[in-house]
């Protein structure tokens, strides 16, 4: 596996709380910091000290669906510009938790927001930017909201229902539909070394791809 083409390289891990994107992300890291690479591991919403204060606003302020997009956005635009560009352009490997395809999953499904709204915000704030590999951590409502309970007292979007995370399922399942080639849907009810090896598989798979791009 030749990790060389993993610099400047965008990945991002998607899923409902409860997932385990956390374990694996941790576990990718590692291994590619080991392996001599650059890593950039951040987070949506997040990443800047301005972005992080839009999260908290997100997660534990009500609000309509509107305004959450325009944060989410705006809390985007900020981590681009400040972190995940310069980060790229220096040939890091950014690692986050979530991006755009949360939005659309979260504010689109789960909220029903309108996409074309999203789709336009998308485009003004990201410029094209999309992720170089997605893994699509994909977990029943049930499951996930067993494996939290009693973890931690649940923020806004955690307290909402099973069918609120049913579309928010649905929400990401549009978005591999449109781009099936970036995204890998892992199945995350599954012994954690089993969804390791799905992990790992779909990053050679990417690898692979992008080797022969370049031939």
């Amino acid at each position: 596996m030749n990790l060389d083409l993993l610099r400047g390289r965008f990945i991002t891990f998607e899923g409902i709380d409860g997932a385990g994107k956390t374990t694996h992300v941790d576990a990718l890291e590692s291994r590619l910091r080991a392996a001599g690479l650059d890593v950039l591991r951040t987070r949506e919403p997040g990443g800047t000290p301005l972005a992080e204060t839009l999260r908290g606003l997100l997660l534990h302020s009500a609000m309509d669906a509107l305004t959450e997009s325009l944060l989410v956005f705006a809390a985007r635009r900020d981590h681009l510009q400040q972190v995940i560009e310069p980060a790229l352009a220096c040939g890091a490997t950014v690692l986050c938790d979530r991006y755009t395809d949360a939005t659309f999953a979260y504010q689109g499904g789960g909220r029903g927001f309108d996409r074309a709204v999203l789709s336009q915000l998308e485009a003004w704030v990201q410029a094209g930017r999309q992720p170089d590999l997605t893994l699509w951590f994909r977990l029943t409502p049930e499951v996930a909201a067993a494996r939290l309970a009693g973890a931690r007292q649940p923020d806004r979007f955690e307290a909402m229902n099973s069918d609120f995370f049913s579309r928010v399922d649905a929400g990401y399942a549009e978005r591999q539909a449109a781009d099936p080639a970036r995204f890998v849907c892992i199945d995350a009810d599954q012994p954690v070394q089993a969804v390791a090896d799905a992990v790992q598989a779909g990053l050679d798979a990417a690898l692979a791809r992008w080797s022969a791009a370049r031939v």
